[in-house]
């Protein structure tokens, strides 16, 4: 559910910060929620310092996100290619952090997972700055499906690595 929910706020958080929404404020409130709640869920079996972290790490990718989006709107190419740098590098990390915490995730798992799905939202961010409604649904379709093999991989390793059942 949670990386359900990371999807759909993130592509609401989209739209918003594109259109200039009047909701633009309470969608991105919500969508930071969402490491928070990871964080309740992962202190669970990790503790406060892992989830903790794992919080930090998933909200600079949001907040990267959100720049990354206002600067492509803008059309500061430089500033784009900077944040999206700096975006694909946290991808990164948290592959690494993932790989690290449980025996049954590989950061090179997460790694794949968190490049496709980066590649993936910055492929709806760009149709619907375009105005590609179209082809905006059918890679949010496809991040829909994506987020549900990164919930299979993190329960799956969760379930193997503390026989939750």
């Amino acid at each position: 559910m949670l990386w359900e929910q990371h999807s759909c706020w993130t592509r609401a958080a989209i739209v918003s910060l594109v259109f200039d929404l009047p909701n633009v404020d309470a969608v991105v409130g919500r969508l930071l929620r969402n490491p928070v709640d990871f964080e309740n869920t992962l202190r669970f079996f990790y503790g406060d310092s892992i989830a903790s972290r794992f919080k930090d790490l998933l909200t600079e990718h949001l907040t990267l996100s959100a720049d990354l989006v206002k600067a492509l709107k803008a059309g500061n190419t430089q500033e784009a290619q900077e944040l999206e740098r700096k975006w694909y590098e946290n991808g990164e990390k948290i592959a690494v952090f993932l790989g690290r915490i449980n025996p049954y995730w590989s950061a090179e798992q997460w790694r794949m997972l968190m490049r496709h799905h980066l590649d993936l939202v910055k492929a709806e961010a760009g149709a619907i700055l375009e105005g590609n409604h179209e082809a905006s649904i059918g890679i949010y379709d496809e991040i829909e499906q994506q987020a549900m093999v990164m919930a299979d991989v993190m329960a799956s390793g969760i379930i193997n690595q503390f026989g939750v059942r």
